[in-house]
C-alpha cells in the first residue's frame, strides 16, 4: 500500500484551544503525524495538484480567509492565533463583512480550531496528500493511505472546526467524480461525526456518506449525526448515521460497521473512502469508545473484503503513545 505525507503538514501548531470551558494545549499537535509517519516508515511526498480540486469543494471566500486571516488578525492588533468569539447562530447567511473578528466567526463553528500563519500551507499539503492517494488508486492500487494532518471531516464548504480546515475526504470524493467515477462512498469511522462531510454531500445522490460515531446527544459535534439525518433532495437516502453510546467496544462497533458496509454495497460505489480516526481507541484522552489496537486489523479486513478500491484518509486519534501502532494495525488489514 502506498502512503502519502508532506513534512509541511507539520508546520500548523496552534498553542491553545477552548475545550470544555477552559483553554488547554492544542490536542491536534504535529507530534501525531510524526509518530504515525515513524511507525509506517517511508511515505511518499505528494504531487501538487493546485487549488482547483480544493475550490471544487470549498467556497472561494472561505479559502481566501484561510490564506489571509492570520496576517489580517495581526494587523488588527489581535494577539496569538486567529480564533472566533462570536458566531451567527441566528442569521448565518452570506454577508459582506470585512472585520477579521466577524469573519473568524462567519467561517468557523467552534473555538477549538485556531489559525496560524502556517495553517493554510499545512492544510493545502494535507489535501495534496489525499489527492495523491487518489492518483495511486487510479493507477491500479487497491488501497492507498493519506496521512492527512490537519484532518478534514469537520470542515464544511465554508467553515472550519474540530481541528479541520479543508475536508480531505470530500476533496478526494469530488476529484474522483470529476475524474470519471460515477459513485463514491465515504465510510467515516472516527469517534466524532463528520458533520462537514455530511453537509457537503447532503443533497448529492452520487456520494454515499455512512458514519459510525459517538452519539451526538453526548459528544461533539452535537448538532449533526443523529440517526434521522438521511439527506435531502437527490441525496435523500444517501446519508446513514449510526450513533453509538460511550463505552462501545469491538462487537457493537463491528456490527454497526457491517450495517454500514451492507448499505454501501447496495450503493455499488466505484471507490470507497475511509475517514479513519484512531480516537475510537480505548485510552484516547478526548473520546469514549473501547476499541483496542489489535481490533483495528479485523475492522480493516472487513472493509477490504468488500472488494472496492479503498482510499484511507487519516482523521483523529489523540492517544499519541499508541497512535502509530493503532494506524499500523488498521492498515495491516488491507
Amino acid at each position: 500500500m502506498r502512503g502519502f505525507f508532506d513534512p509541511r503538514q507539520l508546520a500548523h501548531a496552534p498553542a491553545k484551544e477552548l475545550h470544555n470551558g477552559g483553554f488547554v494545549d492544542y490536542a491536534e499537535k504535529p507530534l501525531r503525524a510524526e509518530i504515525v509517519s515513524a511507525a509506517l516508515g517511508s511515505l511518499d511526498r505528494p504531487a501538487d495538484h493546485g487549488e482547483a480540486p480544493i475550490l471544487a469543494v470549498h467556497d472561494a471566500g472561505y479559502v481566501d480567509f484561510l490564506k489571509t486571516a492570520p496576517e489580517r488578525w495581526a494587523a488588527a492588533g489581535r494577539p496569538g492565533d486567529v480564533m472566533g468569539y462570536i458566531w451567527p447562530i441566528v442569521r448565518r447567511r452570506p454577508l459582506r463583512l470585512d472585520r477579521i473578528d466577524a469573519l473568524a466567526g462567519q467561517y468557523s463553528l467552534d473555538a477549538s480550531t485556531p489559525l496560524t500563519a502556517d495553517t493554510w500551507g499545512a492544510a493545502y499539503w494535507s489535501a495534496q496528500s489525499v489527492l495523491s492517494a487518489l492518483d495511486a488508486i487510479n493507477d491500479g492500487e487497491r488501497a492507498a493511505f493519506a496521512l492527512c494532518r490537519p484532518p478534514g471531516h469537520h470542515a464544511g464548504r465554508d467553515y472550519l472546526g474540530g481541528y479541520c480546515h479543508l475536508n480531505t475526504a470530500a476533496i478526494a470524493a469530488q476529484a474522483a467524480i470529476d475524474g470519471g467515477m460515477k459513485r463514491v462512498a465515504i465510510l467515516d469511522i472516527d469517534y466524532h461525526h463528520g458533520n462537514g462531510t455530511q453537509d457537503i454531500f447532503w443533497t448529492r445522490g452520487d456520494v454515499f456518506y455512512a458514519s459510525i460515531h459517538a452519539d451526538p446527544a453526548t459528544d461533539y459535534p452535537f448538532y449533526w449525526g443523529h440517526a434521522d439525518e438521511v439527506g435531502e433532495g437527490a441525496g435523500a437516502g444517501t446519508t446513514l448515521n449510526l450513533p453509538l453510546p460511550q463505552g462501545t467496544g469491538l462487537d457493537t462497533f463491528r456490527a454497526a460497521q457491517s450495517k454500514a458496509l451492507a448499505a454501501i454495497a447496495a450503493f455499488a460505489p466505484d471507490l470507497a473512502i475511509v475517514s479513519f480516526g484512531a480516537d475510537t481507541y480505548v485510552d484516547d484522552p478526548i473520546s469514549g469508545f473501547a476499541i483496542r489496537t489489535e481490533d483495528y486489523t479485523g475492522l480493516a479486513r472487513d472493509i477490504a473484503g468488500c472488494g472496492w478500491p479503498v482510499l484511507i484518509a487519516m482523521e483523529g486519534g489523540y492517544a499519541v503513545d499508541a497512535l502509530g501502532a493503532n494506524v499500523a494495525s488498521f492498515l495491516a488489514g488491507f
